[in-house]
């Protein structure tokens, strides 16, 4: 492929959100953690929950302190390689990113302080506040950045200011932009996603520990209420694939069309791949496996509904079939696997051997890379699938470059940031395996709560100068 300005930049912007989605999600589904465990521990006040909600606040601070780094850089790359996009884009983006600002980001970074640094120096209920809005902030900021997001799938509550390169869509209804038609189906199947990376994530470490013989009494609690967790969401996820894939069909069903490989509309019903290649040339998926009149059936509930195909539109307004349909694929597998070892552990767990399954418990160990696939693969279906456009209907992808930025200089760009990528990721993998071998501190050493008074803070210095 030609090493052009537009390959080059979207290969870039591809390869720091994709990165930067490593951290979202799970910050996401610890802090929904972090409020559940800490919670138990309030209403219980036992010592052990107090341990396990301090081990994963730490693990949650660096997550965090990652997702700021690396979502400040695409804020950039909109001005720098997409210029014309964020002045077309401005005045919808201005109001949902300043949201988040002021929903969102300050609301997070306000409270983690206290999260993280706050156990011994505030009261359990102002502490366990502080970690509902942290969480809470996590929450807000998914929702603006996915409501933008969904903007540019279905964009609605808009008219068109300007004409050619001075055009720009300016918001006439804000509550139409927000509740467009993807916007709720979306946010929930990425909270959903988010809460399944941050329960198998959770599980992979009780499950080391467990495997290992280490903190055999938090290893259990942290997997019990990991597993429950997991279980209503790979559980509320197949509710969710199904109401996103029906709204895919009415909105945007080219999308669904290339997500599928499905080329040519008939007169009957319409198969469901289950695999395959597609080819795009010869408009058929080779070496496919197909369930008869399915698709007819998951979008329309009835078999005799033929599905549009791609052949409906222009070959130009095709997206590039291949990679949204192995990427969709990718992913429902995934999920139908989530949701299987989640149910199989809750059969385990309620006839009381969750915990002596060896070979259950080394899926779990391994199952969190599968849950950071899946995200990945549901962003990679998602943007992918709306090419050619950048805003679906209104502006091609091609036509929202930056006409003054040089494909040498992006090139240069994707090498630093290859090289600085590279070595956060290290650094990132080397605190959390740090953090997660170290493990939760002794339940025993947490059981009584320091003194804060002044009383208290005078005896401690008169035992250090002793």
């Amino acid at each position: 492929m030609e090493l052009n300005v537009l390959f080059l930049s979207r290969l870039q912007f591809a390869m720091t959100i994709m990165f930067h989605y490593l951290f979202p999600p799970l910050t996401i589904g610890l802090g929904m953690l972090m409020v559940l465990v800490e919670g138990l521990y309030l209403r219980t006040g036992k010592p052990h929950y107090h341990a396990i909600a301090r081990f994963w606040t730490r693990l949650f601070a660096v997550n965090f302190a990652m997702g700021v780094a690396t979502g400040i850089v695409m804020e950039f790359e909109f001005g720098t390689n997409w210029a014309t996009y964020s002045r077309y884009v401005g005045d919808v983006f201005g109001s949902a990113l300043a949201s988040e600002g002021i929903f969102a980001f300050f609301l997070e970074s306000g409270f983690l302080g206290v999260v993280v640094f706050g156990w011994d120096k505030v009261s359990p209920r102002i502490h366990y506040f502080a970690t509902c809005m942290v969480a809470l902030g996590g929450f807000f900021s998914s929702v603006w950045i996915v409501i933008a997001n969904s903007w540019m799938q279905t964009p609605r509550g808009y008219h068109i200011v300007g004409q050619g390169l001075k055009a720009r869509a300016e918001i006439t209804d804000f509550w139409a932009m927000v509740l467009n038609p993807s916007s709720l189906d979306r946010l929930v199947h990425t909270w959903l996603g988010a809460f399944l990376l941050g329960g198998f994530f959770a599980m992979s470490v009780a499950s080391y520990y467990l495997l290992r013989g280490r903190h055999i009494d938090l290893s259990r609690s942290m997997l019990s209420i990991a597993l429950a967790f997991t279980t209503f969401s790979a559980t509320a996820m197949l509710f969710s694939g199904d109401s996103n894939a029906r709204m895919v069909a009415r909105n945007q069903p080219v999308k669904l069309a290339a997500l599928e490989g499905h080329f040519h509309t008939g007169t009957g019903p319409t198969p469901l791949y289950l695999f395959g290649f597609p080819d795009q040339t010869g408009e058929k998926v080779r070496y496919g496996v197909a369930l008869p009149g399915m698709l007819s059936f998951l979008v329309y509930h009835r078999f005799d509904r033929p599905v549009p195909g791609l052949d409906q539109v222009p070959r130009e307004d095709w997206p590039p079939v291949f990679i949204p349909f192995q990427a969709y694929h990718i992913m429902i597998g995934l999920g139908t696997a989530f949701l299987g070892l989640t149910w199989i552990g809750v059969f385990f767990w309620w006839r009381g051997t969750l915990f002596e399954q060896r070979w259950l418990l080394r899926l779990y160990v391994v199952s969190v890379s599968g849950a950071y696939l899946a995200n990945q693969c549901g962003w990679v279906t998602a943007e992918v699938g709306r090419q050619p456009w950048i805003v679906y209907g209104l502006l091609r992808t091609s036509l929202a470059l930056s006409k003054s930025v040089r494909a040498n200089e992006v090139l240069a760009s994707i090498l630093m940031f290859m090289i600085v990528y590279s070595l956060l990721f290290i650094v990132w993998v080397y605190v959390m395996n740090d953090k997660i071998q170290h493990g939760p501190d002794d339940p025993d050493s947490l059981s009584a709560t320091p003194t804060t008074t002044s009383e208290g803070l005078l005896n401690s210095a008169a035992d250090r100068l002793s």
